[in-house]
């Protein structure tokens, strides 16, 4: 009795933190409508799970998650786009709390270029 307690408790303890990064890295908290902002990019961290910039959007610090490094890499982005003081818009979802200034970025613009991380999610 006290074995099968012990492993259904490690077993809930191995995968409580599972759930929140499926969570987080998914969809789900996003509204599911997009939006449209442009900016001045300030910090920039790439790589997995995903990259995050934080962007200066009138005045407020926006979130922008973008892609993982092979998605940006197909989406045409090369080494030193994604740059800090570099002007961006970015199109994507954003957080269901409106009070999270953070963006899924769905596509993002450098100049005229269009980078398109997420086709059909339109």
């Amino acid at each position: 009795m006290m074995r099968l307690l012990f492993i259904t408790v490690l077993t809930l303890g191995l995968a409580a933190p599972t759930v929140g990064a499926l969570a987080h890295h998914g969809w789900a908290w996003t509204t599911g409508g997009n939006i449209d902002l442009t900016g001045i990019v300030r910090t920039v961290r790439l790589g997995n799970p995903h990259g995050i910039l934080k962007i200066d959007v009138e005045g407020e610090e926006w979130t922008a998650e973008v892609g993982q490094p092979w998605r940006n890499e197909r989406a045409g982005l090369k080494d030193g786009d994604l740059a800090e003081g570099v002007e961006i818009r970015v199109i994507g979802e954003p957080a269901a709390d409106v009070s999270d200034k953070r963006v899924k970025a769905e596509r993002l613009y450098l100049g005229k270029r269009e980078y398109v991380l997420y086709p059909g999610r339109d």
